[in-house]
């Protein structure tokens, strides 16, 4: 299998600097440049400052005082997003978008050198977008989503099947697919950093430790991955999280960070699935314990009040910080359905 990996840089933030060309050079975010606003996202000049997603606004200004804060405007990403998403399935119709500015292709079965459709890709998308995009190309989708991270920005790096051994040696296992903070803290507690430390864990020892999850691991830190790119794949819900540096300790801070994961996941919903219809809301967290909750309701089109509801009824379970905020939404066909799958950005 040839997979590519196509990863747009610092997309929202691109796309208001194409718009705006005075503010080449500048550090810019998107987001709430106010005490209660929240980065949804910055470009490179910014994060060279210590500027990152989902940090409070407030923080934002503290490491780089001349950062340029600008609105989200989700209707202009996702015109851009649709222009790219025409380039790619005109390459090949096996397109699996990831979100508004990522997608897997496989380009198998196309009679051309994986590395130079990637090339042309990113060269028609500067033309007709005048945005950047890198590339991974990999045998798998584990291994093109880690190499388009390799040359960023604008950039593509291809990981051969020849050379996946070598890899994986010194790779760090957090780019493993699935594997979270908390897996990571784990391992590291015993020792095992890298891949090549935990190739030296034994089948029977990961699946004891790790239940059906030792399986996978013992294959993914061999750099095999089964998954195929699945353009028509039916969604049973869709979600957005993120980890945070430091825990939270306040509601006020939770809601803070809360309104920019659920602009992403609208905007996830209209890359994804704009065709559906929403039957429940859901709101997941993780505390400093690693702990869990979640809470979910009906509702057909939720709002940010609706999503503040939730996390404000999951928040009154626990009195530790907390350490991940999750929004999603679960789809009217999968209403017996208990569980959802959480894809964190």
């Amino acid at each position: 299998m040839k997979v590519i990996h196509l990863d747009m840089d610092c997309f929202y933030a691109a796309v208001e600097m194409r718009e705006r060309p005075e503010l080449a050079g500048q550090p810019v975010a998107v987001g709430g440049g106010s005490r209660r606003g929240v980065v949804t996202t910055c470009n490179y000049e910014a994060r060279a400052f210590g500027v990152r997603s989902a940090m409070p606004g407030f923080m934002a200004r503290e490491r780089c005082p001349h950062l340029v804060f600008l609105p989200v405007r989700s209707d202009l990403y996702r015109a851009e997003s649709a222009k790219i998403r025409k380039i790619l399935t005109e390459v090949t119709p096996l397109v699996e978008p990831l979100s508004l500015d990522e997608a897997y292709l496989d380009v198998t079965d196309l009679p051309r050198f994986a590395w130079d459709i990637a090339k042309e890709i990113r060269a028609r998308i500067f033309q007709e977008t005048g945005l950047t995009a890198s590339a991974g190309i990999a045998p798998n989708k584990m291994l093109a989503k880690i190499a388009s991270d390799w040359k960023k920005p604008n950039g593509q790096f291809a990981i051969t099947p020849e050379h996946v051994e070598a890899f994986m040696r010194d790779l760090p296992i957090q780019k493993i697919w699935g594997m979270g903070p908390k897996g990571t803290e784990r391992f590291a507690r015993q020792g095992i950093h890298t891949c090549a430390d935990l190739q030296r864990v034994g089948l029977a020892d990961l699946v004891r430790e790790n239940g059906k999850w030792g399986h996978e691991l013992y294959q993914l830190c061999r750099g095999m991955d089964t998954r195929t790119v699945q353009p028509h794949r039916l969604r049973k819900s869709l979600s957005t999280e993120r980890t945070f540096p430091d825990s939270i300790a306040s509601l006020a801070d939770c809601e803070k960070a809360l309104s920019p994961l659920v602009v992403e996941l609208e905007q996830e919903i209209a890359a994804k699935a704009s065709d559906r219809e929403i039957h429940k809301a859901l709101v997941k967290l993780t505390f400093s314990d690693f702990t869990h909750t979640s809470r979910e309701m009906l509702s057909s089109e939720p709002t940010l009040s609706i999503y503040r509801k939730l996390l404000a009824e999951a928040r009154q379970r626990s009195p530790l910080p907390v350490r991940l905020i999750g929004v999603g939404v679960r789809f009217a066909e999968d209403t017996a359905a208990s569980s959802q799958q959480w894809l964190p950005l």
